[in-house]
């Protein structure tokens, strides 16, 4: 049973993130032979105050 999950930033709209389960699940069908019904993908968005790099907050970084 793969888990996926994937970490982004919010604001991505329904759309995109149907796209990116859908792209997630069909890679993991085609190179691990792996049963879609069977691959697990979850999204979580971050607010941009609780995400760093550089030493940064990212809404710090973004201003």
């Amino acid at each position: 049973m793969p888990y996926v999950n994937i970490q982004i930033l919010q604001g991505a709209d329904r759309q995109a993130k149907s796209a990116i389960v859908k792209d997630v699940t069909d890679s993991l069908v085609r190179h691990l032979n792996k049963k879609p019904e069977h691959i697990h993908v979850v999204i979580q968005e971050i607010a941009a105050e609780n995400w760093g790099f550089a030493g940064m907050l990212t809404d710090d970084w973004k201003r």
